[in-house]
């Protein structure tokens, strides 16, 4: 069997695995990248937010993504019937990037993807992981290419940025229920056809069809757009009796006031892709010889479009970590990696529990609007979760209900005495 040494394994080609794999290859590090799939290839996940544009500057790969052209995306806004409410990127609490890019994911991995092996870095597609062994931090890897032939790669590291194809959880048995209810979504990209001029065209929005049930709207520069419903499973799942996708996405598009006309008679580019269940995480981020990145390691929700960041934030800080410890440093993973990308999730995962219960919708619909309180909240929309400067960051398991529970208390008490 053929036999291949490296300094670290990078498994997926997303872009965890592209800026992780950078990173090393800038820093002098032997690496190899094996992806099971072949690119372009459509996955979800094509609204950013600011903070991933830290990380491919960072990595290198900011130019090259830049000369593609993509949408540029500003901000954000949520629609609930006649209410709006649109967050400014660029008003903002924390320091950080103003925008970052709304992109058909085939075309932008692809190009991260060609960009690292521009840079000399070993990717080799439709590679398959079949096995892994570890002896002590040291690993050997089974992989079968296209071909159907097998070979074997030793590595001192492994970065498991494989997303949904969770390969290390899958063959170390490291996957554990998510904390989050259960939660599907169906999505399909559109020729924009009936696109309005000026911002209302390319603007990314969030409508709120029920407190659960939400429809993406997300216009990309080519003149496409992708829809996608998201809901409780058991909602998305009576939007067809028949089990048809492309019928529940046409039903939920008929929910929308906003955006029926729009989109209510346009044919879908390709079959709607439906994701059951997607929430994930795992029992431990990482352990002797690897570490796990990306969707590998958590997957939350949609709804703030926080997975690219937390996958670039995660490859990146385990690059950095596998670096400095190759270079003979010592690394406490369970504090700098798994501690500091915790504090992060947990953030997030407020945030999309409040969304759901309506606590957070509450803060964005009310009126008058608190400058204050949506800077604060816009920081961490951005991604900036790990400003402790920010209280909507610092005290973000108690600060949402409660601000949410004395604006509904004032409201019912306006409507008990409105003469007051």
């Amino acid at each position: 069997m053929i036999q291949e040494f490296v300094d670290v394994l990078v498994i997926g080609a997303g872009p965890s695995g592209c800026v992780s794999s950078s990173y090393l290859h800038n820093n002098g590090v032997k690496v190899k990248v094996v992806e099971k799939t072949k690119f372009p290839r459509l996955v979800v996940g094509e609204s950013l937010i600011p903070r991933v544009m830290d990380h491919f500057a960072e990595a290198g790969l900011f130019p090259a993504l830049d000369a593609m052209g993509f949408e540029k995306k500003l901000g954000a806004r949520f629609i609930r019937g006649e209410e709006i409410c649109v967050f400014d990127f660029s008003n903002k609490f924390s320091e950080g990037w103003d925008w970052t890019w709304q992109v058909p994911r085939a075309d932008f991995d692809n190009t991260l993807a060609q960009e690292v092996i521009r840079k000399g870095i070993d990717l080799e597609f439709e590679s398959e992981v079949i096995s892994v062994t570890f002896e002590g931090k040291n690993s050997i890897t089974v992989v079968k290419d296209a071909t159907g032939n097998f070979k074997e790669i030793h590595a001192k590291f492994i970065i498991d940025s494989s997303g949904y194809g969770r390969v290390l959880p899958r063959l170390l048995d490291l996957d554990t229920p998510s904390k989050l209810d259960p939660h599907s979504s169906i999505f399909t990209h559109v020729v924009d056809v009936n696109r309005p001029e000026g911002e209302e065209g390319t603007l990314i929005s969030f409508d709120i069809l029920e407190t659960e049930v939400w429809l993406w709207v997300i216009p990309f520069s080519n003149g496409n757009t992708s829809l996608g419903v998201v809901g409780p499973t058991t909602f998305i799942n009576s939007l067809s009796e028949n089990k048809d996708n492309a019928e529940a996405l046409r039903n939920a598009i008929q929910l929308s006031d906003y955006y029926i006309k729009r989109f209510g008679g346009v044919d879908f580019l390709f079959e709607p892709v439906k994701l059951e269940n997607y929430s994930r995480s795992v029992k431990q981020m990482y352990g002797d010889g690897f570490a796990l990145t990306g969707n590998s390691s958590e997957f939350l929700d949609p709804v703030f479009s926080s997975g690219v960041a937390f996958a670039t934030e995660s490859g990146m800080l385990a690059a950095k970590l596998i670096h400095k410890e190759l270079n003979g440093g010592t690394v406490d993973w369970e504090k700098e990696f798994t501690e500091y990308m915790r504090r992060g999730i947990g953030v997030f995962t407020t945030y999309v529990k409040e969304w759901y219960t309506g606590n957070l919708q509450t803060l964005f619909f009310h009126q008058p609007e608190n400058p204050d309180v949506k800077k604060k909240i816009c920081s961490v929309l951005a991604g900036y979760v790990w400003d402790q400067e920010n209280p909507f960051v610092k005290k973000h398991d108690s600060v949402i209900r409660n601000m949410a529970y004395l604006l509904n208390n004032e409201k019912e008490q306006a409507l008990k005495n409105p003469s007051n």
